[in-house]
């Protein structure tokens, strides 16, 4: 069975555009694949944080993923800093990596605009921290954005160079692009992103998700509500299609066009969809919640998994490389 690797930064509370366009994929290829799922906490460090939120911040988007459905026991789920191998790897695959592919990366040239003042050399090597997650398992299948085929792309450079200098080690990894257009915010304009404030997360309570969505953006063509609009172009019937059943759809999809229904009562029927989706997965937070000792239990295990893989592919590099056993 082909191996899978990807990770998710303990960045703050998972919201409708992480699990439309990332985690329900990756619930998914635990069908298909030998996944390894990690919360990279090494990488969150290249960014200002507070240290006293980290490890809650972990705690909680690995609660987070376990409630959607990413289920330890057929899947390897452990937080990065459990496996030192990681930056091991890391350190290693810098003496093949070109300082010049580093420098022409798109995703340092914008995270470096937005935090001008903290431009460290983490940052800068992010993407071959990045190369080390996915090869330290031999992962051959890395589900990503379009925004990270650029990193896939480098870490595909990264393995032929090692395999060159060293001998074959490392396959080749290929992303695995998400068949999920870009989830808008609810502005309608920008990517769901907690930054900007236009976000639901998966832990909102109901009232909150109906205030939300009464205030999303729709198509700029029904200024009024006798004016038909073209669902098409209404970022809230986008939701419809992820949360609404058929029968539901084309309700909206007939309302809309013929302004037999109103902004309001396609909202009101997004939102009861929403709700009911997300009430298996609150329920299931809070009970792993209440549980700290078990969720810590469920890390050490993963990392156990993930360690003893890793481990085995070290000794294989060390040996490689001639460096002391």
């Amino acid at each position: 069975m082909k191996t899978v690797f990807s990770g998710i930064q303990p960045s703050g509370e998972l919201h409708l555009g992480n699990y439309l366009g990332a985690i329900r994929n990756w619930v998914a290829l635990q069908d298909q694949y030998q996944c390894v799922f990690s919360v990279v906490d090494y990488h969150a460090i290249t960014q200002p944080y507070e240290p006293k939120e980290m490890r809650r911040r972990v705690f909680d988007m690995v609660t987070d993923l376990i409630a959607c459905g990413i289920d330890p026991e057929r899947s390897i789920l452990f937080v990065q800093s459990q496996v030192p191998e990681h930056t091991e790897l890391c350190w290693i695959l810098n003496t093949v990596t070109p300082f010049g592919d580093l420098s022409r990366m798109t995703q340092f040239k914008d995270k470096a605009q937005r935090q001008a003042d903290n431009i460290n050399a983490g940052l800068f090597d992010y993407p071959v921290l990045q190369t080390a997650d996915i090869i330290l398992y031999k992962a051959t299948a890395v589900p990503v954005g379009a925004d990270q085929v650029q990193h896939i792309e480098l870490a595909r450079r990264i393995v032929r160079a090692f395999n060159r200098r060293w001998g074959k080690v490392f396959p080749e990894p290929e992303p695995v692009l998400s068949s999920t257009p870009k989830i808008l915010g609810l502005d309608g304009k920008a990517k769901m992103s907690k930054s900007i404030g236009n976000t639901i997360a998966l832990s909102e309570d109901e009232r909150s998700i109906r205030k939300k969505l009464a205030r999303a953006a729709t198509d700029p063509a029904r200024v009024t509500r006798d004016d038909p609009g073209d669902p098409d172009k209404c970022n809230v019937y986008t939701l419809h299609t992820f949360f609404s059943d058929d029968a539901c759809k084309r309700w909206v999809r007939d309302g809309c066009t013929t302004a037999g229904i109103g902004c309001k009562d396609c909202k009101t029927a997004l939102a009861d969809n929403i709700v009911s989706h997300l009430a298996p997965i609150q329920a299931r937070k809070a009970q792993l919640a209440a549980d700290p000792d078990g969720v810590a239990d469920t890390l050490a295990r993963g990392a156990a998994r993930a360690k003893e893989i890793a481990s085995r592919t070290m000794a294989e590099v060390r040996d490689k490389l001639g460096l002391w056993p």
